[in-house]
């Protein structure tokens, strides 16, 4: 008689810059995406111009799935010993230590085939809160199995990028970290990647060339691989703490 083992979900976990959800660009986000990274609540799509809600939903598929975001420290596996609340309490503690951060101005772009709302100029502020959330939460970081180091190496590396790789466990942080909010997947076809900034223009109209300002540190959780982030907690930097998790609020 063969045992059947089954595998128990592992959870990952990745710091966030989200707007708070009852901000304009967090509401537009959420009607652009179908979901709400907040609660986790999705709302239909609404076809637009030559698009079918069918080919919108493929279109966003995956920034739908990780939440509407910028990151400054991609998913981790927590490693021995560390549990979720010892996370958020260092996240906590950090934000507590950290200043909120204006972006002067925002500008839609396309990289590498996907469209992003990004910063017109570079911000060291920014720039400064990344680098020290890949670097002050590494510890709580399981290193990188062999199956994900040849993941991210099959987008092809630079020298650098393998380098930070090994070190850190993601090829594009530091210097090769850029802030980018994701609206869409990869987009392969020029006419359409043209029509859907068209459509991103309208939908964002209030967001572009406008200032960002980034007032929290949020901690989004995937339950199991394949699941979709949601928000766990939000800390707002150099203030008090705004947690929207229920476990961490009980604890």
């Amino acid at each position: 008689m063969s045992i059947v083992v089954e595998s128990v979900p592992v959870p990952r976990y990745t710091f966030y810059y989200a707007p708070r959800p009852e901000e304009g660009l967090a509401v537009s986000a959420s009607q652009w995406l179908g979901r709400n990274a907040e609660t986790g609540q999705s709302r239909p799509l609404k076809p637009a111009s030559a698009f079918t809600v069918e080919r919108l939903a493929e279109i966003t598929a995956e920034p739908r799935l990780y939440g509407f975001h910028g990151t400054f420290k991609a998913p981790i596996v927590l490693g021995d010993g560390v549990t979720e609340r010892d996370l958020l309490a260092a996240a906590g503690d950090f934000a507590v230590g950290r200043r909120s951060v204006i972006v002067p101005s925002m500008t839609l772009t396309c990289m590498s085939g996907f469209m992003a709302l990004v910063p017109s100029q570079p911000s060291v502020e920014l720039q400064d809160l990344a680098d020290s959330c890949v670097i002050e939460f590494d510890e709580f970081r399981q290193p990188a199995d062999e199956a994900e180091l040849a993941r991210r190496r099959a987008a092809g590396l630079s020298p650098r990028q393998e380098e930070l790789l090994l070190r850190w466990g993601y090829p594009y942080v530091l210097e090769e970290w850029r802030f980018h909010l994701t609206l869409t997947g990869r987009i392969g076809d020029d006419g359409e990647r043209s029509a859907i900034t068209d459509l991103l223009r309208r939908q964002f109209v209030g967001f572009i060339d406008r200032p960002l300002q980034v007032r929290d540190l949020c901690v989004f959780r995937q339950p199991a691989a394949g699941g979709p982030f949601t928000a766990l907690a939000r800390f707002t930097l150099g203030g008090g703490r705004r947690v929207s998790s229920e476990v961490w609020r009980a604890a």
